[in-house]
């Protein structure tokens, strides 16, 4: 008996090892490197005001340097120059223009990562960016004269009220979007709207409220280095293990009494891997939801319980909170619906980014499925 048990051992121990390697597995993840870019950009410029839309278009040109943190979000210091227009009508049409140099920082968003999920290569992004910075305004000789011909016509030298000259300094507000094409991984070509807002002095006009004018450009970007690198990262990935467990029972009868099997089946996991911001389950991640499902179907009395997770090297515990949650709900409602199983046999919980089941960042992105 003790030389059969030995055997059996053996079998089971075997049989362990075997399993522990098949949880190895390794997966091409994308991971994003922070970057530093530059970027050029030329196109027109419209001055809000009381004359035709087409009389107040004139020249503008942006050079910027930028640094993107991750995904989602970074940082741009530019310049924008090159030439304001204003004008007036008193039954006698007046326009003057004016040279300006605006510095500015911008906080970059990028939109199509933040709801689409981060995806390496991909052609086409959408970002918002908001900004602050110093106008100065010189040149101003125009409105000079335009104010002594309004004023010598009309008799009324205050109707440029706010005229100014020499170099002026002010704040500037602005925010727009940006519309990038990827030509490659290094270059990229553009479209970006901005709105700007600057006080009422700007024009040299007494309107009772801010100036604004309002930037179409277009341009090149230039990355300094890759955006993202490939790497392999291991995955668990454990197999459905049976182990038959062998209970010997002695009875005390005259007659022999054959021993008596019971059959244990262990626990299933399945840790369903989703990309950055995405609450979507890929086709190669879906075959873990089907071995669930199996595992429930071929065990009626099995539950299981599904924790979502989020990593925290993105986003802030607010929104890290909702992806935990949407990505376990994803999977119950994917193991209702599409496999017919119980939502009775299901219990869902999220820990956000306070629990990091992994050392790898990119794997806490993650719902860990427990069937027993």
């Amino acid at each position: 008996m003790k030389f059969n048990k030995m055997i059996l051992s053996g079998l089971l121990l075997g049989a362990s090892l075997c399993a522990n390697a098949q949880q190895q597995k390794t997966e091409t993840v994308d991971v994003f490197n922070p970057h530093w870019y530059i970027q050029a950009q030329i196109g027109a410029q419209h001055t809000l005001g009381e004359i035709s839309f087409g009389d107040l278009i004139s020249p503008n040109a942006q050079l910027s340097a930028g640094y993107n943190f991750n995904p989602v979000l970074g940082v741009r210091l530019g310049v924008n120059a090159w030439e304001s227009k204003a004008g007036w009508e008193t039954g006698t049409q007046y326009e003057w223009k004016w040279n300006y140099v605006a510095p500015s920082a911008d906080l970059t968003v990028n939109l199509s990562n933040l709801t689409c999920g981060y995806k390496a290569g991909r052609k086409f992004n959408v970002s918002w960016f908001a900004g602050i910075g110093a106008n100065i305004a010189f040149g101003n000789d125009e409105a000079q004269d335009v104010n002594a011909a309004i004023g010598a016509v009309s008799l009324n030298s205050q109707n440029l009220s706010l005229l100014w000259d020499g170099t002026k300094v002010r704040v500037q507000g602005r925010t727009g979007l940006m519309a990038d094409y990827n030509i490659s991984d290094r270059w990229s070509v553009g479209l970006e709207v901005q709105a700007n807002l600057i006080n009422d002095h700007y024009n040299s006009k007494q309107a009772g409220n801010s100036d604004w004018f309002f930037n179409g450009l277009l341009g090149v970007k230039y990355n300094f280095s890759k955006t993202y690198t490939q790497k392999e990262v291991l995955v668990p990935a454990a197999p459905e293990r049976v182990v038959e467990r062998v209970i010997e029972r002695v009875v005390e009868k005259p007659a022999p009494v054959a021993a008596v099997t019971e059959k244990v089946v262990e626990p299933l996991r399945r840790d369903i891997f989703f990309t950055i911001r995405s609450t979507s389950i890929t086709s190669s991640e879906m075959q873990k939801v089907k071995d669930i499902a199996d595992y429930l179907k071929a065990n009626p009395k099995a539950t299981v319980e599904i924790t979502g997770y989020a990593d925290k090297g993105t986003g802030n515990a607010t929104i890290n909170k909702g992806l935990s949650e949407k990505r376990a709900q994803i999977v119950v409602d994917t193991l209702v619906k599409d496999f017919g199983i119980s939502a009775s046999r299901i219990k869902s919980d999220s820990k956000g980014d306070t629990v990091q089941p992994f050392e790898e960042e990119v794997l806490n992105r993650v719902s860990i499925c427990i069937a027993k």
